[in-house]
């Protein structure tokens, strides 16, 4: 639970309270007067290196001090409690997809990333009207790719895509999936489409017409892409958990000043028992939901499959989260559905939560297969 972190990531938490108050905010208040985002980001980027978090996300290898699950879990909730569009720029960029690259591939690829020369983005959703999942034809050592890709986050300005493919032989045989590493710039790749979502999230969908690409651009071996695409997805759906919680923080600690402050009506609005009565709903979620997501980060720092817990947590946190802005919206009034109001944007943001890294209805019927196939999941 939240109150049960051991001493080391309860100094990690106060150097955090620390750096969003010297960092974060100041910086928050200068982009509200219209200095610009990407030069603030580098000014907190840096400052991110200066006192080491910037390194929490990357391998030992690259220069990192990479934190487990439970210390990122706390840290990314953290970060999303202060509602700043700066906390993006605190963490460095993660090895992703790529962590087990080796030879040419960590070398053209997985290096570059780590020294922020080149980003990759990762494809794994098809588009509904696609006539059959993205595939390739495995023939002396090339690979042949054929498909599309939809809802890529960030893949018009990505150098390359990582994407999931289901591969064959020549005679049509199946041999497996594979997470394949494709050149944007590489003949045959078609950027068809980019579009915004309504949480500001920018996306990309691509045509992959014979592109040919070498079989050592593979991710792993064949036939390993299925678990590696949902190893890397599970580790994002724990990282959209705890943004929500921390979202769901603001939000509460925002909808107490506006209880506790005069009402046109006479003392305060938190005095209505109604008003009460919803209040200490949303605090009971907000309790249940904590517990869910550090219990789930505990999980994924240890030797048991996390899949099904993971998956609960998402589910949850993303819910809860949805309920207690929604609420917040419906108590502050409607003044919180004007453009610009932190909660209208919080709103928006948290909408998109429930669809992201798996609709939630979907990752309840694969939670359910899970257990009832597979034996998986513990309560």
């Amino acid at each position: 639970m939240p109150e049960q972190l051991p001493n080391n990531f309860l100094a990690v938490l106060k150097q955090a309270e620390g750096f969003v108050a010297q960092e974060i905010l100041p910086r928050s208040e200068r982009m509200r007067h219209g200095e610009p985002l990407a030069a603030l980001g580098a000014e907190v980027r840096a400052a991110s290196k200066r006192v080491g978090f910037f390194y929490k996300t990357q391998p030992e290898a690259f220069g990192g001090a990479p934190a487990g699950a439970l210390e990122l879990t706390m840290l990314r909730e953290y970060w999303a409690s202060a509602n700043s569009e700066l906390t993006r720029f605190v963490f460095g960029p993660g090895p992703g997809i790529l962590h087990e690259a080796t030879g040419e591939l960590a070398s053209q690829f997985l290096k570059p990333v780590m020294a922020g020369e080149k980003r990759g983005a990762f494809g794994f959703t098809e588009p509904d009207n696609a006539l059959r999942p993205t595939w390739a034809v495995l023939a002396k050592d090339e690979l042949t790719l054929n498909g599309q890709k939809s809802y890529v986050t960030g893949g018009d300005t990505a150098d390359f895509l990582s994407i999931l493919v289901n591969v064959e032989d020549p005679t049509g045989a199946k041999l497996g999936t594979a997470m394949v590493v494709v050149d944007r710039e590489a003949d045959g790749v078609i950027l068809d489409d980019t579009f915004t979502s309504m949480e500001g999230g920018g996306h990309a969908a691509f045509r992959f017409e014979a592109v040919k690409v070498p079989s050592w651009h593979m991710i792993g071996k064949l036939g390993e892409g299925m678990p590696r695409a949902l190893a890397n997805i599970g580790n994002v759906r724990l990282m959209v958990a705890a943004e929500a919680m921390g979202m769901s923080l603001w939000a509460l600690g925002f909808l107490n000043q506006h209880l506790l402050a005069p009402h046109r009506t006479g003392g305060t609005l938190g005095d209505k028992e109604g008003v009460r009565l919803r209040y200490a709903e949303l605090r009971i979620q907000a309790f249940a939901g904590r517990s869910v997501l550090y219990r789930a980060a505990r999980r994924a720092d240890g030797p048991d499959n996390s899949v099904n817990e993971v998956i609960a947590a998402k589910v949850f946190c993303t819910e809860v989260a949805g309920t207690i802005i929604d609420w917040a919206v419906q108590l502050v009034g409607g003044q919180a559905l004007v453009v610009g109001h932190p909660l209208e944007a919080l709103y928006r943001r948290v909408r998109a939560l429930r669809l992201v890294e798996g609709a939630n209805d979907l990752l309840r019927l694969n939670l359910a297969k899970g257990n009832l196939e597979l034996g998986k999941g513990d309560l």
